[in-house]
């Protein structure tokens, strides 16, 4: 006679194993990498480098040399000549912060009364968490390279003071005298971006100016459905998470602060300068009037030593399940010459 007992399909298992909760772990690590992927601005403008161990990764950085004409009969050699070019050396070293951590608890109860997916909702808001504060990070460290002074070999960050940044004619002559600043250091023309605030964007992209190159074939071929290519031949990236930066205004450094945003020394990229992720970024607005960021790829780098990751467990005790999502990285600056911050008059 049958027990009553019956065999379910469990649609967490994988075939031949046992853990009945192995499938929902992945799909809930896939929606925290797509929210991440999609609310970041900064990951494709900057240099990012894997490392397998350690606590931080060094970047060479090289000066440039000097050509003359040479005259029959002087020796190259010999340094009294002048002919032998002084390439100067040094480097940059970008130390990996403390982990960071977005994580969540779901209840047992709520999730067998909820009548949707509630896990994927809460791993979006993971995944937004992180992809937030890796934007900030990053942003920050791009205006301490404008704002860094020069260290040999390299020439230091540009500044552009005084700019009329809240009406589209003073945004593009500000764009303008960014892309002339980066072209009197022979920094790389491609890949050239600025970070702007939203309302930035927008009256860029409803202004009628022959100055800013829009696509606006898509949809009905309308500024309201179209983006800005560029201007000056610089992308335009908006980004409110760069209000945020603007609103943190003037942060003390204190290395010893546990109020710091990771405790590591990329809190004050320079060192005493006041300048990283924790220093004044109050010039980036006056009266309601906000800067803006300029760089190309090469002014700042990032060192991974843990990717985005995901761990989850059910805990019997709380019944309920604990998701963490999580990364160790650090960001600093590279070549300060490919930075440009324009501070509003």
């Amino acid at each position: 006679m049958a027990n009553g007992n019956t065999s379910p399909s469990r649609s967490g298992l994988i075939s031949g194993g046992s853990d009945n909760d192995a499938l929902f772990l992945k799909v809930f690590s896939g929606e925290i990498l797509t929210a991440f992927e999609q609310n970041n601005v900064m990951k494709d403008l900057h240099l990012m480098r894997t490392i397998t161990s350690g606590k931080s990764a060094q970047f060479p950085v090289s000066g440039i040399a000097s050509a003359k004409y040479h005259t029959p009969g002087v020796n190259i050699a010999d340094s009294g000549n002048s002919m032998l070019s002084s390439i100067g050396m040094n480097e940059r070293v970008i130390t990996i912060d403390d982990v960071l951590v977005s994580s969540t608890f779901i209840a047992n109860i709520d999730e067998l009364k909820s009548h949707y997916d509630v896990r994927s909702i809460y791993a979006s808001e993971l995944g937004k968490a992180l992809a937030k504060r890796f934007d900030i990070a990053t942003m920050k460290t791009l205006f301490a390279a404008a704002s860094a002074g020069a260290s040999a070999p390299q020439a230091g960050g540009n500044s552009i003071s005084g700019a009329t940044t809240n009406t589209t004619a003073g945004i593009v002559d500000a764009l303008y005298a960014a892309a002339t600043k980066l072209d009197e250091v022979d920094a790389p023309s491609d890949g050239r971006f600025a970070i702007v605030t939203p309302a930035q964007y927008y009256k860029l992209l409803t202004a009628d100016n022959v100055a800013i190159n829009k696509d606006t074939s898509g949809g009905s071929a309308d500024a309201a459905r179209g983006t800005i290519v560029e201007v000056a031949g610089i992308q335009l990236k908006k980004s409110n998470n760069f209000l945020e930066v603007i609103a943190e205004g003037n942060i003390s450094v204190d290395q010893s602060s546990a109020d710091n945003d990771d405790g590591s020394a990329n809190n004050d990229v320079f060192g005493g300068s006041g300048v990283g992720y924790n220093g004044n970024f109050s010039t980036l607005n006056n009266s309601g009037e906000h800067g803006i960021l300029v760089g190309t790829k090469e002014a700042i780098g990032t060192v991974k030593l843990l990717d985005l990751a995901t761990e989850s467990e059910y805990q019997i005790e709380r019944q309920g399940t604990l998701f963490v999502a999580k990364y160790a990285m650090g960001h600093g600056v590279l070549r300060p010459e490919c930075a440009v911050k324009i501070l509003p008059a």
